[in-house]
């Protein structure tokens, strides 16, 4: 148990105190054995040992005020320039006084939101410039993509070499499937926000893929909370975003692997306590590193909302790519496997909906992927 910091002033009255008290028991003390060893020197004597008291004096009240307040103003100091110099991974460190150290945490926090505004603004940026490029590449390649396919089904005609034709179509449907891709990931969302209940979209996305013989050769299993709230967001678009993740875990997951998909209501931080499952014992915690995970300046320290999570026992994702696999065209697929574009999407859709997205290690051995949305506020 942490003994609780004690308070500036208290430390400081504390010790100019005993100070004080100290400084006068000396100061006689030494006034009357000068008048006991040389009564004809004695006011000589006692001024000298008074002034070098006082030099002792002055020498341990420096000491204590650079203790307990230079340094540490200084540390405060150090880091607030840091920062003022464009340097947002600067924090500062923790004080021996409650008062420093709550001065240094308000400024770390105030550091870590503007880390945050500023990874949401390049995060919005990139979203809007990509999505209109992306837009603009799917418009171009659609037109000659069709003129592609009247070709070939001309070729067909004519008695062209059936395996030629074949596989020309399939990678005419390859080029098809990253222009709707593109689309999807251009199109902008229209439709408004409503209060959504996430439990019953997990178990949605479950059900359907359950059904159509997606899990077929892995385990897989619903972790869902108790009374986990709902949420703003687009009920179809959230489904289809959880589908992708679990899709994207069937590949990543071997013959025999597990998949869980879940929602629970949490308190959002972005760098502090790890969520538990209802499996796991007592306070156990997963086996791996609290990172800072992405936010949004609307999010108030502790907000409170729901967060749905899919976690397999794949291969994950390495620790430098967590960044780079929401953005467009990236993948660790084999070439032909994938576009790099279903993350991107992800990204895209849950951003809309006022959310957050990350990947983080998981328990089971691969990735985890989270999705953060603040609780309905009614209006």
């Amino acid at each position: 148990m942490n003994r609780p910091k004690p308070a500036l002033r208290v430390e400081l009255l504390f010790y100019l105190t005993f100070l004080a008290a100290f400084a006068i028991l000396v100061g006689v003390a030494t006034s009357q054995f000068a008048l006991s060893i040389a009564p004809e020197r004695g006011v000589f004597l006692v001024i000298v040992f008074v002034a070098v008291e006082v030099g002792i004096f002055v020498l341990y009240g420096r000491s204590l005020v650079t203790r307990l307040v230079l340094r540490p103003l200084d540390r405060v100091v150090e880091t607030a320039d840091a920062v003022a110099d464009g340097d947002l991974a600067a924090r500062a460190p923790d004080a021996e006084t409650r008062d420093f150290a709550t001065l240094a945490e308000r400024l770390n926090r105030m550091t870590d939101r503007l880390l945050d505004a500023q990874s949401q603004l390049v995060r919005s940026e990139k979203l809007a410039s990509i999505g209109r490029l992306a837009a603009g590449v799917a418009h171009e390649v659609g037109n000659p993509l069709g003129a592609a396919g009247t070709y070939l089904e001309v070729l067909r005609r004519r008695g062209a070499d059936h395996e030629v034709t074949q596989g020309i179509a399939r990678e005419l449907e390859r080029l098809d499937r990253i222009v709707r891709s593109l689309l999807d990931y251009a199109r902008p969302q229209e439709d408004p926000l409503v209060p959504i209940d996430p439990s019953r979209i997990v178990r949605g996305a479950f059900e359907l893929l359950r059904a159509q013989g997606a899990f077929r050769n892995v385990r897989a299993e619903i972790d869902d909370g108790l009374q986990v709230p709902e949420i703003m967001g687009r009920a179809h678009i959230l489904e289809q975003t959880l589908v992708n993740l679990l899709l994207n875990a069937v590949d990543a997951t071997p013959a025999g692997g597990s998949i869980i998909i879940g929602a629970r209501r949490w308190a959002y931080e972005p760098g502090q306590s790890l969520p538990k499952r209802e499996s796991d014992p007592g306070y156990a915690r997963f086996p791996r590193t609290s990172e800072r995970r992405p936010a949004r300046v609307e999010f108030a320290a502790g907000q409170p909302g729901a967060l749905l999570f899919v976690a397999d026992s794949g291969s994950g994702v390495a620790p430098e790519d967590r960044e780079k696999v929401f953005e467009p065209f990236f993948t660790t697929k084999d070439p032909g496997r994938g576009t790099g574009l279903g993350l991107a999407i992800v990204a895209r859709s849950v951003h809309d909906m006022g959310g957050v997205v990350w990947v983080d290690g998981a328990r089971e051995g691969g990735a985890a992927f989270k999705m953060f949305f603040p609780i309905a506020v009614p209006r």
